[in-house]
């Protein structure tokens, strides 16, 4: 695929200079910061040269040799780190057309197909890295490219966007894309059914049609009970490993995460309100009407495709109340709302003051000093009150730089436009699986909206930038990470809660098997992460991956931070995903 360049030379400056190659190239650079080669630049560019030269030996001059071995040592120990495979399911490579590619943003015909000559001016930014060439790329309409030079950011702590990896994306005329396209078709048309009819024992008839449909995928990878889809396992959760025992890094191993299929829906962490010191946030939100499904019509899709906005705005509830719909859902995730702030403030706050009261990880030092207390510094809820921004920043540079760089896989929307094609306009080298052609979800999507477009929550549509992985699961997953790492996962929430099926604006007590902290949390995840599929923007295997590399994320920060602490810390264990313990 590519990467920055940094070479003069010719063939590296090429669009198909390789990965490796740039990290062959990168490797003196690495080398001469772990050498300090960097120190004297950033003194010399401070105005700091005198005062270190004045500094005299002793205690402070050892904390600061102390402070540069510490950081010298975590890069060694992450360079040492192999540099995992990166496959691709081939897409790009196997349509001329770039049919199989993300291209939203750029120009496209009247068919929807990309201007060839954009999409090879993209690739080439993609390749050299220079922030030069993205200057280059025609653009379509008003709408920008969302920061693809930030994932070529450096991270200092943690580790570096080319050592985490997802298996590849399916393809687009595979069976598993079909089914995860028969799912989004399904979710599109029980929007605004309450979660509280998502039950074993529902006479819901759309909820009974589509667990039945789903069932009778041939490769569809959601979450079962008994090895069969059913209403309360219906478009809940999956993560995707990679699979160690498989070289290639090409083969997934999916897995329900801990504790998701119990309880409600919607996690504890999202109907509650949460306490910050003399304030609170409430956990009721703006909803979104029933009216509001966008991109139906084929010239407001095409103009969406070719970057500009449809000139469409959501209509609101004036009522808020709390999340319980699909829709409602996708419009709490739509702006990036303090989920894991709010989570963080729930778990730390006392019961008696508003939150849950729940215990600190047991591995947490101050846990067992007579004399003091973490705080801000180090172990404290202000310390990981600045972790969860961090861990977000890094997840995104993760996740960006598999959406540029690797995968450039096409968004649902643009996936809907290519079954209009091959249905409404009988285009049969589209590749679509007969599996979604076939299916109840696409027929009745066409008689409610009209085309066999797939409808959008948002009026913009999705972001521009590649499906795969997901943006926002990647967010929650190393956000949620911290906060399992952080506290004892194993605490029994007390007094669960779940929306009034009679008034979504109250709530009501949930009478059911226990609920614990990791598992409400693992939920908090697939909830802000799945809320983008309810809206339409993403498969469900965007989702998967971006859960266990998230997590990943976040387990690369812990360690590095475990190594500058001077309180005697063996590190924290916790749960991942797929319930495996690990200690960071």
């Amino acid at each position: 695929m590519s990467q920055l360049d940094t070479s003069a030379n010719s063939a590296a400056n090429s669009p198909h200079a390789s990965r490796r190659g740039f990290l062959v190239r990168t490797g003196a650079t690495v080398a001469g910061v772990a050498a300090g080669v960097i120190g004297p630049v950033l003194g010399e560019d401070a105005g700091l040269g005198a005062a270190q030269a004045q500094t005299p030996p002793g205690a402070d001059a050892a904390f600061r040799q102390q402070a540069y071995d510490i950081r010298v040592a975590a890069a060694r120990a992450n360079l040492a780190l192999p540099i995992p495979p990166h496959p691709t399911n081939g897409d790009e490579q196997r349509y001329a057309n770039k049919i199989g590619s993300d291209t939203r943003g750029l120009p496209h015909n009247p068919r929807g197909e990309v201007d060839p000559a954009a999409f090879k001016a993209a690739v080439a930014a993609y390749t050299s890295g220079k922030p030069e060439d993205f200057e280059k790329i025609p653009l379509g309409g008003t709408r920008k490219q969302l920061n693809p030079i930030g994932s070529l950011a450096v991270s200092l702590t943690g580790l570096n966007t080319v050592q985490l990896c997802i298996p590849p994306a399916p393809q687009l005329a595979s069976a598993e894309r079909a089914g995860e396209a028969v799912e989004l078709y399904w979710q599109s048309l029980l929007r605004d059914v309450p979660f509280h009819e998502f039950k074993n024992d529902t006479g819901q008839p759309d909820v009974l049609a589509a667990v039945a449909e789903l069932n009778r995928l041939s490769a569809y990878h959601g979450p079962r009970a008994g090895g069969r889809i059913t209403p309360e396992t219906l478009f809940r959760g999956t993560a995707l490993y990679v699979d160690k025992s498989d070289a290639s890094g090409r083969t997934g191993r999916p897995v329900t995460p801990v504790g998701t299929l119990s309880g409600p829906y919607i996690s504890q962490f999202l109907l509650r309100d949460a306490p910050l010191g003399t304030q609170s946030i409430s956990a009721r939100i703006r909803t979104a009407l029933p009216v509001n499904d966008y991109l139906t019509g084929y010239d407001e899709w095409l103009t969406v495709q070719n970057g500009n906005l449809s000139g469409k705005s959501t209509k609101f509830d004036p009522t808020p109340r709390y999340i319980a719909t699909g829709r409602d859902l996708a419009e709490y995730v739509h702006n990036n709302p303090a989920a894991f702030t709010v989570a963080a403030a729930l778990l730390g706050t006392p019961a008696g003051q508003g939150g849950f009261g729940a215990p600190l990880n047991p591995a947490n030092p101050y846990l067992k000093s007579k004399t003091q207390t973490g705080a801000t510094s180090s172990f404290g809820a202000p310390y990981l009150q600045g972790l969860l921004p961090l861990a977000t920043s890094r997840a995104i540079r993760a996740t960006y730089w598999q959406k540029f760089y690797v995968h450039r896989v096409l968004r649902a929307e643009a996936y809907g436009g290519l079954v209009h094609h091959r249905v409404a306009g009988k285009v049969d080298d589209y590749p679509i699986h007969a599996e979604l052609l076939d299916s109840q979800a696409l027929d009745r999507s066409r008689a409610k909206f009209g085309s066999h477009l797939l409808a959008q929550v948002f009026p913009e549509g999705a972001p521009l930038h590649s499906a795969y992985p997901g943006g926002a699961t990647e967010i929650a997953a190393a956000n949620v990470t911290l906060l399992k790492a952080f506290f004892d996962e194993s605490f029994v929430i007390q007094n669960p809660v779940q929306p009034d099926p009679a008034d979504p604006t109250r709530l009501i007590p949930y009478v059911g098997p226990p609920l614990t902290v990791g598992g409400e949390l693992n939920k908090l995840a697939l909830n802000y992460g799945l809320g983008r599929n309810w809206a339409g923007i993403h498969w469900r295997s965007d989702f998967a991956a971006s859960l266990a590399q998230g997590e990943d994320v976040a387990i690369s920060l812990l360690r590095d931070e475990r190594g500058t602490f001077r309180e005697k810390f063996e590190g924290y264990t916790f749960s991942r995903f797929d319930g495996s313990s690990v200690t960071a």
